[in-house]
Protein backbone atom coordinates (compact mmCIF):
# COMPACT_ATOMS: atom_id res chain seq x y z
CA UNK A 1 0.00 0.00 0.00
CA UNK A 2 1.47 3.44 -0.93
CA UNK A 3 0.67 6.89 0.09
CA UNK A 4 1.77 8.57 -3.52
CA UNK A 5 -0.27 11.85 -4.10
CA UNK A 6 -3.77 11.31 -6.24
CA UNK A 7 -2.83 12.84 -9.68
CA UNK A 8 -5.31 14.00 -11.94
CA UNK A 9 -4.86 11.21 -14.32
CA UNK A 10 -5.79 8.87 -11.01
CA UNK A 11 -8.98 11.28 -10.66
CA UNK A 12 -10.11 10.73 -14.16
CA UNK A 13 -9.87 7.25 -14.35
CA UNK A 14 -11.89 6.96 -10.70
CA UNK A 15 -14.75 8.60 -12.97
CA UNK A 16 -17.09 6.76 -14.76
CA UNK A 17 -20.51 7.70 -16.65
CA UNK A 18 -23.28 5.73 -14.90
CA UNK A 19 -23.98 2.36 -16.19
CA UNK A 20 -27.75 3.17 -17.02
CA UNK A 21 -28.95 6.69 -19.05
CA UNK A 22 -30.11 8.86 -15.98
CA UNK A 23 -32.30 11.17 -18.70
CA UNK A 24 -35.76 10.15 -17.19
CA UNK A 25 -34.35 10.80 -13.75
CA UNK A 26 -33.43 14.50 -15.14
CA UNK A 27 -36.85 14.78 -16.92
CA UNK A 28 -38.38 13.96 -13.64
CA UNK A 29 -36.50 16.51 -11.70
CA UNK A 30 -36.64 19.01 -14.51
CA UNK A 31 -41.01 18.73 -14.45
CA UNK A 32 -40.47 18.75 -10.70
CA UNK A 33 -39.62 22.77 -10.99
CA UNK A 34 -42.11 22.97 -13.33
CA UNK A 35 -45.09 21.61 -11.45
CA UNK A 36 -43.34 23.68 -8.44
CA UNK A 37 -43.51 26.73 -10.65
CA UNK A 38 -47.16 25.90 -11.78
CA UNK A 39 -48.42 25.08 -8.09
CA UNK A 40 -46.96 29.00 -7.15
CA UNK A 41 -48.91 30.54 -9.96
CA UNK A 42 -52.00 29.07 -9.19
CA UNK A 43 -51.65 29.09 -5.44
CA UNK A 44 -51.15 33.05 -5.62
CA UNK A 45 -53.88 33.56 -8.50
CA UNK A 46 -56.44 32.07 -6.18
CA UNK A 47 -55.31 34.06 -3.37
CA UNK A 48 -55.66 37.35 -4.97
CA UNK A 49 -58.60 36.36 -6.73
CA UNK A 50 -60.46 35.44 -2.47
CA UNK A 51 -59.01 38.38 -1.47
CA UNK A 52 -60.51 40.70 -4.53
CA UNK A 53 -63.78 39.01 -4.45
CA UNK A 54 -63.97 39.75 -0.41
CA UNK A 55 -62.86 43.30 -0.96
CA UNK A 56 -65.43 43.99 -3.43
CA UNK A 57 -68.24 43.01 -0.57
CA UNK A 58 -67.32 46.15 1.22
CA UNK A 59 -67.62 44.77 4.57
CA UNK A 60 -66.34 46.53 7.24
CA UNK A 61 -65.37 44.42 10.66
CA UNK A 62 -67.71 46.48 13.67
CA UNK A 63 -65.92 47.99 16.73
CA UNK A 64 -66.74 44.80 18.70
CA UNK A 65 -65.26 42.10 17.11
CA UNK A 66 -61.94 40.34 18.56
CA UNK A 67 -59.22 42.43 16.19
CA UNK A 68 -58.90 44.29 13.02
CA UNK A 69 -61.82 46.88 14.29
CA UNK A 70 -62.82 49.38 11.27
CA UNK A 71 -60.78 47.00 8.50
CA UNK A 72 -62.11 45.84 5.21
CA UNK A 73 -62.26 42.33 4.80
CA UNK A 74 -59.90 41.09 2.60
CA UNK A 75 -57.77 37.93 3.99
CA UNK A 76 -58.12 34.72 6.09
CA UNK A 77 -57.89 36.44 9.06
CA UNK A 78 -60.61 39.36 9.10
CA UNK A 79 -62.84 36.65 7.47
CA UNK A 80 -62.41 34.28 10.13
CA UNK A 81 -62.84 37.68 12.74
CA UNK A 82 -65.70 38.65 10.77
CA UNK A 83 -67.37 35.14 10.77
CA UNK A 84 -66.39 35.44 14.45
CA UNK A 85 -68.71 38.57 15.21
CA UNK A 86 -71.43 37.72 12.77
CA UNK A 87 -72.13 34.49 15.15
CA UNK A 88 -72.02 36.93 18.21
CA UNK A 89 -74.19 38.95 17.13
CA UNK A 90 -76.72 36.05 15.72
CA UNK A 91 -76.72 34.49 18.91
CA UNK A 92 -77.22 38.25 20.72
CA UNK A 93 -80.60 38.48 18.74
CA UNK A 94 -81.67 35.26 19.10
CA UNK A 95 -81.07 35.15 23.09
CA UNK A 96 -78.84 32.54 22.71
CA UNK A 97 -80.26 29.84 20.78
CA UNK A 98 -79.16 28.77 17.08
CA UNK A 99 -81.06 28.38 14.43
CA UNK A 100 -82.16 24.57 14.93
CA UNK A 101 -83.50 25.64 18.97
CA UNK A 102 -85.86 28.52 17.26
CA UNK A 103 -89.15 27.74 16.69
CA UNK A 104 -90.05 27.56 13.08
CA UNK A 105 -92.44 30.70 13.40
CA UNK A 106 -89.54 32.52 15.42
CA UNK A 107 -88.71 35.78 13.40
CA UNK A 108 -85.10 35.68 14.42
CA UNK A 109 -85.22 32.21 12.73
CA UNK A 110 -84.70 33.99 9.40
CA UNK A 111 -81.85 35.98 11.15
CA UNK A 112 -80.08 32.70 12.61
CA UNK A 113 -80.49 31.36 9.03
CA UNK A 114 -78.95 34.31 7.29
CA UNK A 115 -75.83 34.30 9.70
CA UNK A 116 -75.36 30.77 8.63
CA UNK A 117 -75.02 31.86 5.52
CA UNK A 118 -72.56 34.40 5.68
CA UNK A 119 -70.42 32.61 8.13
CA UNK A 120 -70.13 29.35 5.61
CA UNK A 121 -69.27 31.95 2.59
CA UNK A 122 -66.47 33.62 5.10
CA UNK A 123 -65.14 30.35 6.30
CA UNK A 124 -65.40 29.03 3.02
CA UNK A 125 -62.83 32.03 1.73
CA UNK A 126 -60.73 31.14 4.82
CA UNK A 127 -60.36 27.48 3.55
CA UNK A 128 -59.58 28.68 0.05
CA UNK A 129 -57.10 30.93 1.54
CA UNK A 130 -55.33 27.71 3.24
CA UNK A 131 -55.76 25.80 -0.01
CA UNK A 132 -53.80 28.18 -2.25
CA UNK A 133 -51.03 28.51 1.05
CA UNK A 134 -50.78 24.98 0.90
CA UNK A 135 -50.45 25.37 -2.93
CA UNK A 136 -47.85 27.54 -2.98
CA UNK A 137 -45.68 25.54 0.01
CA UNK A 138 -45.95 22.21 -1.89
CA UNK A 139 -44.91 24.11 -5.46
CA UNK A 140 -42.13 25.55 -3.42
CA UNK A 141 -41.27 21.69 -2.14
CA UNK A 142 -41.49 20.30 -5.60
CA UNK A 143 -38.90 22.99 -6.94
CA UNK A 144 -36.40 22.00 -4.42
CA UNK A 145 -37.20 18.47 -5.08
CA UNK A 146 -36.69 18.59 -8.76
CA UNK A 147 -33.98 20.43 -8.37
CA UNK A 148 -32.19 17.95 -6.21
CA UNK A 149 -33.59 15.04 -8.29
CA UNK A 150 -31.67 17.13 -11.70
CA UNK A 151 -28.49 17.78 -9.84
CA UNK A 152 -28.00 14.54 -8.77
CA UNK A 153 -28.71 12.60 -12.01
CA UNK A 154 -26.35 14.97 -13.47
CA UNK A 155 -23.24 14.62 -10.97
CA UNK A 156 -20.79 11.78 -11.91
CA UNK A 157 -20.46 8.32 -10.76
CA UNK A 158 -16.70 7.68 -8.82
CA UNK A 159 -15.99 4.73 -8.50
CA UNK A 160 -13.13 4.31 -5.85
CA UNK A 161 -11.16 1.14 -6.30
CA UNK A 162 -11.03 -1.04 -3.10
CA UNK A 163 -7.57 -1.27 -1.65
CA UNK A 164 -7.74 -4.50 -0.01
CA UNK A 165 -7.76 -6.55 -3.26
CA UNK A 166 -3.77 -4.94 -4.27
CA UNK A 167 -2.61 -6.09 -1.14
Amino acid sequence: MTDAPITAADTAAAVEPPARSLRLVKVAGILGILGGIALILVGVVIWIAVSMQLQAESITIPDDAMAFQGQTVAGPFTAYVQADIIQHHALEASGGKTYAELAQDDPVRQTMMTASFLRASLFTSVVSFGVAAFAIGVGILSILFGWAIHRLASAPVVIKRSTLAEA
